[in-house]
């Protein structure tokens, strides 16, 4: 036998009515007389819902989903719907429906509050009446919870429909004071915190994480900068010079070359920040007590280790030429050197000279790695909110039933993107050369190529954000987490090399730390590709990581 479960509906603790949904949809309160019930789909649905409510004949219009339901006088009818309110008729779809339960429970509630709202309305009732006195608030007897199927929908009594107080009319509030459940909405918001781990972490574990990590490894201080050394004399003092470089703990040899154009190369190719040339007459002309000139060549592109090599430098050589005069002694017939003219000299010249950044102007070295934060910024962020925003509409699960492939509505999304970032590198990098005076010495083509490929690593790196969060406010943590070491530990601000160790080999998964190191390269120092392989091998790695990773979770997020 066919078998139909009953269905109530409560209202402030209260029954309004029990029975069957096909005898509560026919309730005489649920489509009046003289009404009619239509289905409307219509585009931007929830921003025409107050309209639709406004026009002469709309008794009610609810939002059920995409569609509208509407309750009308008869006199409103689909050819006549179209000049009522405004619209074409291609521009929407409307239908005549039996009513839903869920138009059922509307109309229910509706009248409850309204009856609820309304209390002058009864005071007209004989007071010493039992049914009066018996009837609860609702208009609903207490008895009819004990009743079931037609007996509980012929049991309750008619419901007053909603008064016609005039459109614009303000229903009453329960009078009290603003701060009534304040206690009850402090407790429910503890309890949506600790429901939500995602939450927990980015306001207690991630800020002691990043004070730990950044307060560690930002540091201020320059020591072991990076020298390569090109000895052309290789004898004792030759050697006892470098050493006593190596002693300042402000430089490190990372390299010893052997020719002129390694030594070029170590210093275009950044890794090296200083270089020193020791001439072949070194330790003869020191013998012969005769002055000698030491080449330094500093990469000025860091105005700060820049003006730390130069002052160390020049401090070193006076601070030796003063230990060689004390050794010498002072009489006044003997100098402890000479220049050709025969006047007393320093023994020991320093000859400091700046490279690609002569003035150590601030703009050169921050300009540069600020177009790659700024890329970085742009991509990240536009990708990981359309695909998050999608999911939150509901739009980019619906794409999945259309005959578009995944891989084409993946690169379908992130393909405007990059077009996009492509266009801010060109109006950045006019900013950068007409604003800031910061020309461009290397391959301008090189460095649009390069450009390209760290966009495609940034734009993996929001759609992998867009896998991770589930609406646009976990998107915008995400992808402050992954901002901020990009410009705190990627060398934008602060020298890797003085990192610690650890955390220096993180700087290394910073796929922003290899960009910046080519937009400086090719911009301030003329590098080309050979100078570049190791960074361009290195986004390269990270990039197909990165992007690997975001497509395969993007994949099996949305299967």
């Amino acid at each position: 036998a066919e078998r139909c479960t009953d269905v109530g509906y409560i209202f402030l603790s209260k029954l309004l009515v029990l029975g069957k949904p096909a005898d509560l949809k026919t309730l005489p309160h649920v489509t009046p007389e003289g009404t009619k019930r239509y289905e409307l789909r219509i585009p931007a649905a929830t921003e025409q819902l107050s309209r639709l409510r406004l026009v002469d004949g709309v008794r009610d219009a609810t939002l059920f989903g995409e569609t509208i339901h509407l309750l009308v006088d008869d006199v409103i009818t689909p050819a006549s719907f179209p000049s009522r309110v405004g619209m074409a008729p291609e521009d929407f779809e409307l239908r005549e429906i039996p009513p839903s339960l869920e138009d059922v429970f509307v109309t229910l509630t509706a009248a409850a509050e309204n009856e609820r709202q309304q209390p002058g309305d009864t005071a007209e009732q004989d007071a010493s009446s039992p049914s009066a006195a018996d009837a609860s608030p609702t208009g609903i007897e207490p008895e009819a919870t004990a009743l079931s199927g037609d007996d509980a929908v012929k049991a309750a009594p008619p419901l007053q429909p909603p008064r016609d107080t005039g459109r614009g009319s303000r229903r009453t509030r329960p009078r009290g004071t603003t701060f009534n459940g304040l206690w009850a909405v402090l407790v429910k918001e503890f309890f949506h915190i600790r429901r939500q781990p995602t939450t927990l972490f980015f306001m207690l574990v991630l800020p002691v994480m990043q004070t730990i990590i950044f307060g560690y490894a930002i540091d201020t201080q320059i020591e072991n900068i990076p020298m390569v050394v090109f000895d052309l004399d290789g004898r004792q003092p030759a050697r006892e010079l470098v050493a006593n470089f190596v002693n300042t703990r402000k430089f490190t040899v990372m390299e010893q070359a052997h020719d002129d154009a390694s030594f070029q190369r170590a210093l275009t190719s950044g890794r090296a920040k200083v270089g020193l040339r020791i001439p072949p007459s070194y330790t003869d002309r020191m013998l012969r007590a005769e002055q000698v000139q030491v080449q330094v060549l500093i990469d000025g592109s860091d105005s700060q280790v820049a003006t730390t090599a130069q002052s160390t430098a020049q401090l070193l050589g006076l601070n030796l030429s003063i230990e060689m005069a004390r050794a010498k002694g002072e009489t006044l017939q003997v100098a402890p050197a000479r220049a050709p003219s025969g006047r007393s000299v320093l023994p020991l010249e320093m000859r400091t000279r700046l490279l690609y950044n002569p003035d150590l102007e601030s703009a050169h070295f921050f300009v540069p790695g600020l177009i790659g934060i700024i890329l970085q910024l742009v991509t990240l962020f536009l990708t990981s909110f359309a695909i998050v925003r999608e999911r939150e509409l509901g739009t980019l699960e619906q794409l999945f039933v259309t005959p578009v492939g995944r891989t084409g509505l993946l690169f379908g999304k992130l393909f405007p993107y990059a077009i996009v970032g492509f266009f801010e590198l060109l109006a950045v990098a006019v900013v950068m050369i007409y604003v800031f005076r910061v020309p461009i010495n290397g391959n301008i083509p090189l460095l649009l190529v390069l450009s390209m490929m760290f966009m495609v690593c940034s734009l993996g790196l929001g759609l992998l954000v867009s896998t991770l969060a589930k609406t646009q406010l976990e998107a915008i943590q995400f992808a402050f987490v992954i901002m901020l070491p990009s410009v705190l530990l990627s060398g934008f601000m602060f020298p890797r090399s003085e990192m610690p160790l650890p955390i220096y080999a993180v700087t290394f998964g910073i796929p922003v730390t290899y960009y910046i190191e080519i937009l400086r390269g090719i911009v301030l120092r003329g590098a080309d590709l050979r100078d570049l392989a190791p960074s361009v091998v290195g986004l390269t790695l990270c990039g197909t990581a990165i992007l690997g990773l975001s497509l395969f979770r993007f994949r099996k997020r949305l299967s």
